[in-house]
C-alpha cells in the first residue's frame, strides 16, 4: 500500500482546497440504515473521520491506516470523538478482532474511476496482484455477513496544476504503467517544490473488479449504488 510520509504535512491543505468534498461523502455514509460500527480503510488525516464522528456520535468508528505521520495527525483531529479508534494497520495484514456492519474506502486503499459514459474501472494503492488478494480476505474477515463495503467513485485522473487554499500551486502528473499508472504529487511555493510524492496504483476494468470482490464475498448491487446528485459510492453486500 502507498506509503503517504512526505504528502503527510500538506495532505490536508491540499484535500480541503477542493479536492473532495467531505459533507457530501459522509452524506451518503450515513444514508445507510442500520449500521452499528463503521470501519474506514485507508483513513489519511482523518477529514472523512471527523465528519462521521460528529453526525454519527453513538456508533462505533475505526480507521486503518499505514502512514505512521497521517495517523498522527488524525490522532490529533479525532482526540475529543471518544468512538473513534485508529490503528496503524497494513491492510493485507491487519487484524483488529471485529468484525464491522459497514466498511468503506474513499481514495483509499480500492476506489472506481468513472469517465463520462465509459465503463468504471477500479484503481488500488497495493500495485502488487497478490497484496490486492490478501488485502480484500483480510477486509473480507472483518466485514460482517449481511454487512456493506462501499468503495469511492473518483473521476478520470489527468495532469494538472492548481492553486490552493495558501496560494502554493499544487500539481500532479499520471504516467502509464504496467496494469496501472504512476501518480506524481507536488506542491510548490513559487520556484521550490515543498512537497514531492510519487505512488504505483493498479487498475481493474469493471468485470474483473467485480470478479476479484466476489471472490472474497462482496457483491456488487448496483441499485443501491447512490445516485443522489452525483454519485459517490459504488456498493457490495458481504455474502
Amino acid at each position: 500500500m502507498g506509503d503517504y510520509t512526505n504528502m503527510s504535512g500538506y495532505y490536508d491543505l491540499i484535500m480541503t482546497s477542493g479536492y473532495y468534498d467531505y459533507k457530501k461523502i459522509v452524506d451518503h455514509i450515513v444514508d445507510e440504515d442500520g449500521f452499528k460500527s463503521v470501519l474506514e480503510i485507508g483513513c489519511g488525516t482523518g477529514l472523512i473521520l471527523e465528519e462521521l464522528g460528529q453526525r454519527r456520535p453513538d456508533t462505533e468508528i475505526t480507521g486503518i491506516d499505514l502512514t505512521a505521520s497521517m495517523l498522527s495527525i488524525a490522532s490529533e483531529r479525532l482526540q475529543a470523538f471518544p468512538n473513534i479508534s485508529l490503528s496503524q494497520q497494513n491492510v493485507t495484514q491487519f487484524d483488529l478482532q471485529h468484525k464491522y456492519d459497514l466498511a468503506f474506502s474513499y481514495g483509499g486503499v480500492w476506489y472506481f474511476v468513472i469517465d463520462g459514459d465509459n465503463e468504471p474501472f477500479m484503481v488500488s494503492h497495493l500495485a502488487d496482484e497478490g497484496d490486492n488478494h490478501r488485502g480484500l480476505e483480510r477486509l473480507s474477515d472483518h466485514v460482517a455477513t449481511g454487512g456493506k463495503l462501499m468503495l469511492g467513485i473518483q473521476g478520470p485522473h489527468h495532469d494538472y496544476a492548481s492553486p490552493v487554499s495558501n496560494g502554493m500551486i499544487y500539481s500532479q502528473k499520471i504516467v502509464p504503467a504496467d496494469h496501472g499508472f504512476i501518480k506524481s504529487y507536488y506542491l510548490a511555493d513559487g520556484p521550490e517544490i515543498v512537497m514531492s510524492q510519487t505512488i504505483h496504483y493498479r487498475t481493474y476494468a469493471f468485470t474483473d473488479a467485480l470478479d476479484l470482490l466476489a471472490q472474497y464475498g462482496f457483491t456488487h448491487h448496483a441499485a443501491a449504488s447512490h445516485q443522489n446528485g452525483s454519485r459517490q459510492f459504488l456498493e457490495f453486500t458481504k455474502s
